[in-house]
């Protein structure tokens, strides 16, 4: 049993100052304000102790990609991804065929209780139920309308890993789909579409949650014609991820998604890809070439954003340096929001008695300085 002193905790709705958090066996106990007696104190008197981050929207890191099928690769981005501040994740897929889709979700299925780094949470399925026009760096010879038996086997194949997936939602059978892959408790997010704000508003109300990178791959906003921006900021009950590097969308656009949805419905995401950790250079992902240069992925041909190379704990602090919000609700919506929205967070996202000790410390501006998993300090 350790006790960790730290001037500030984070906690689900409030901070407690000076105060010490007390972690047994790999878990949290209480905090307390009072020096405890008789156990070991570990000082961070001068930091603040945060919930671990979970990314629910991750391809890839350190050159490694999800699509490799690798183990190796797996636990080489989990490893790398505590020294992000992320201690929870989702494996990201993009379009690709049927069967390396279902050869990717059994490697993880088999494979994720294994893992060393941040913890395999389930998988997002990013595609293949896109429409061309907004493909993005995805491939749109494998682009379908939705399918519930290649859902079902994909499901499967993952030990029912799967607790996401993206679809369009002007495409045919996007109804019956969502609703069946909420029968599964995948959820169901949307993206890579040109849809009216009416179909985006029809998928919200047939139980899809989630809008995918707000802004990015997705029909504008405009005053006769919303789009699924429009939808994406104003139907209930639903999540909007930004991806918050300065590039992607602009720091006053992610204001309007902060203001619009609220500070508990914003969900931080990376979409980084293979590059990240890594620097400037030629990169890959999927099928693609890729260009890293400027603190931007970008396709060699064609010049579309590919992902990104932004670590989550970066977008904590971007938000703060922006000032859209304070440090304690910028880890929120990278850390307990994004669990709510895949309904991971009674695993993850919190520091609350019971729950896995993981999390880590910064300072007042969101930088890293540890990182811990099941109270065991994973980062130098």
């Amino acid at each position: 049993m350790k006790a960790y002193h730290a001037k500030e905790i984070i906690l689900d709705t409030r901070t407690i100052k000076d105060a010490y958090l007390i972690i047994d066996n790999g878990t949290f106990q209480e905090i307390t304000t009072d020096k405890p007696n008789a156990i070991e104190i570990v000082d961070y008197s001068d930091k603040i102790i945060a919930p671990g981050l979970v990314d629910t929207h991750i391809h890839g890191y350190l050159n490694h990609d999800v699509m490799d099928n690798s183990v190796t690769g797996l636990n080489e981005i989990a490893k790398g991804l505590l020294h992000c501040g992320v201690t929870s994740w989702l494996p990201t897929t993009l379009t690709d065929s049927y069967e390396r889709i279902l050869d990717v979700c059994q490697t993880i299925g088999q494979n994720h209780q294994t893992i060393e780094g941040a913890k395999i949470q389930g998988i997002f399925l990013e595609g293949p139920f896109f429409t061309e026009k907004y493909k993005g760096a995805q491939n749109a010879n494998y682009m379908s309308d939705p399918s519930t038996d290649k859902l079902t086997q994909w499901h499967q194949k993952s030990n029912q890993l799967v607790n996401k997936i993206a679809i369009a939602p002007e495409r045919n059978g996007v109804i019956p789909f969502i609703e069946y892959a909420n029968s599964l408790e995948v959820h169901v997010a949307l993206a890579h579409s040109d849809a009216s704000y009416e179909e985006a508003q029809a998928a919200v109300e047939a139980g899809a949650s989630i809008f995918i990178h707000t802004y990015n791959g997705m029909s504008g906003l405009h005053h006769r014609e919303p789009g699924m921006v429009g939808a994406a900021l104003t139907c209930p009950h639903c999540y909007a991820e930004v991806i918050a590097d300065g590039h992607h969308v602009h720091p006053a656009a992610i204001d309007v998604v902060v203001k619009s949805r609220g500070i508990e419905e914003t969900v931080l995401v990376t979409d980084c890809m293979r590059a990240g950790g890594i620097g400037e250079g030629e990169s890959r992902l999927g099928e693609y070439d890729v260009i890293v240069k400027d603190g931007t992925a970008t396709l060699k041909e064609g010049g579309n954003l590919a992902g990104s190379i932004l670590e989550l704990i970066e977008a904590v602090q971007h938000l703060v340096e922006w000032n859209i919000v304070d440090l304690p609700t910028a880890i929120r919506m990278a850390s307990l929001n994004a669990a709510k929205s895949v309904g991971i967070e009674s695993e993850c996202g919190r520091i609350d008695k019971g729950y896995a000790a993981d999390f880590i410390v910064i300072d007042e501006a969101g930088h890293l300085f540890a990182t811990y998993l099941d109270g065991i300090k994973r980062t130098a």
